[in-house]
């Protein structure tokens, strides 16, 4: 297969008296197998926006970038490309289907992506939903289908519904990456896009920045080894799926299930060699937990697509484990791990919050989303989320941080598209930085302001100011 997978479970069996929730990280890990690296079959679809908006100097570097794109490709790859605007066209190969890259069909799509014209609107699901009809014609099993699109503004040709049914189709038949082009785009809807269908979404502000992006993207899905792995979830009757979420590299919920001779498996996408790690969430009823009893809430299997097609297990199972106790909530610890996720999931909704808040011209509640990431992004040491906070941070008359005035559209886009981005490992102090102004600190927790600058802990709701830092360390 290529790869060598492991699954890691880290559930607190513990449980207070009264919980309703078993929660477990579950880790997993690809590592290359040992022997000569497999040649796994790749399908590559490129989308490309050709809506009006896309005129001039934007579409000519778009172009550049799709060209680009098109020549990393290895020989071999099966290649369509779609250009959009409230239509979508496959625009190569002109006979239908996909093609096979060669040196002569690598001119031919280049030549059909340099003679695209900007007209219409924007209806980004019909897109997409080319793009699951060029990857149905691929019949060979165990392929690899990765598709790639840009942007320059928002879904307004189709609703939200509309969308939303289409990505449901597409759903486990490929992956997507999507980019923002410019800052007329929402970052809402590419972060449905990639969550749906297992990609990254990045804003490209700076539009000659593409073509950098898109080869990246086509070199990094040669790494692909196995095309579809899936978590598997064998519940004790007296449980109930609530969540899964990937919870790294970066957040995303995972609404898909499919239910296999009583199992539930979840979708996770394809997978070169590298880690990611999962929230699973299960619901119960405490009454139906005998106190002290040790219970296996849920067996975990990975599965993965094998190169025949077939879907077999793929690494050892492990358990999650849970025990009710007598005691009542307050009195059992919370996992450290989890009450970190779970954090750093508050972080990425305020920083969506406070860009939200920014676009639509709601400056209060910009920068009181803006403190609270801001505290959140240095108590769990995220120097990549809170260099983006403080890249649009200012201090306002009243001694506290505010975003500033003239952050321009691009860069609260980037905040919304970056917030879901987590780290593996926090930064310490030294990587932090803060230098100490002696301004007063905000409680990340409650959004009081400390009277006193070297105050260690709020006034007001007693959480830690220790890890916090001053507010006014941009």
């Amino acid at each position: 297969m290529g790869l060598s997978f492991a699954l890691e479970v880290d559930s607190p069996s513990d449980l207070p008296y009264d919980e309703r929730r078993a929660d477990a990280l579950i880790t997993v890990t690809a590592e290359s197998a040992a022997g000569p690296a497999p040649r796994v079959r790749s399908a590559q679809v490129l989308i490309m926006d050709r809506s009006l908006s896309m005129s001039r100097r934007k579409l000519d570097e778009a172009k550049r970038a799709m060209c680009a794109a098109i020549d990393t490709l290895r020989d071999g790859t099966l290649l369509g490309i779609v250009a959009g605007n409230h239509r979508a066209e496959v625009i190569f190969p002109p006979t239908g289907g996909l093609a096979v890259v060669d040196a002569r069909s690598r001119e031919d799509a280049k030549l059909r992506v340099i003679g695209q014209l900007p007209e219409g609107g924007t209806a980004i699901g019909q897109w997409l939903d080319r793009a699951r009809d060029l990857f149905t014609s691929v019949d060979s099993p165990g392929t690899v289908r990765h598709a790639v699109l840009y942007t320059d503004g928002k879904d307004e040709h189709e609703t939200p519904e509309q969308l939303g049914e289409i990505l449901a189709s597409c759903a486990d038949r490929f992956i997507c990456h999507a980019r923002g082009l410019g800052d007329d785009w929402h970052h809402d809807e590419l972060l449905r896009i990639t969550q749906a269908l297992h990609g990254t979404a990045e804003a490209v502000v700076t539009i000659a920045d593409l073509t950098e992006d898109f080869t990246r993207l086509m070199r990094e899905a040669q790494r692909i080894v196995v095309p579809r792995l899936y978590l598997g979830l064998r519940l004790n009757s007296r449980f109930q799926l609530a969540f899964v979420r990937q919870t790294r590299p970066a957040e995303a919920d995972l609404m898909v299930r499919q239910l296999r001779d009583g199992e539930t498996h979840v979708p996770l996408g394809s997978w070169p060699a590298e880690s990611r790690q999962y929230q699973v969430s299960l619901r119960f009823d405490p009454d139906t937990l005998t106190v002290d009893e040790l219970l296996r809430a849920a067996r975990v299997t990975l599965h993965a697509e094998f190169p025949d097609g077939t879907r077999r297990p793929c690494a050892e199972s492990a358990a999650m484990v849970v025990r009710r106790r007598a005691t009542p909530g307050f009195g059992i610890a919370r996992s450290p791990d989890l009450t970190r996720v779970e954090n750093e999931r508050e972080l990425g909704m305020a920083m969506r919050a406070c860009a939200d808040a920014r676009l639509r011209g709601d400056l209060d509640r910009a920068d009181h989303e803006l403190r609270l990431a801001t505290g959140l992004a240095e108590s769990l040491g995220d120097t990549a989320r809170l260099r983006l906070l403080r890249a649009v941070a200012t201090t306002g008359p009243d001694g506290l941080p505010r975003l500033r005035r003239d952050a321009s559209r691009g860069q609260l886009l980037r905040i919304g598209v970056d917030s879901t981005k987590t780290v593996s490992r926090p930064a310490d102090a030294r990587e932090l930085a803060l230098r100490d102004t002696g301004l007063p600190r905000v409680c990340p927790r409650c959004d009081t302001t400390a009277t006193n600058p070297t105050a260690k802990f709020c006034e007001r709701c007693g959480h830690s100011l220790a890890d916090a830092g001053p507010v006014d360390a941009w």
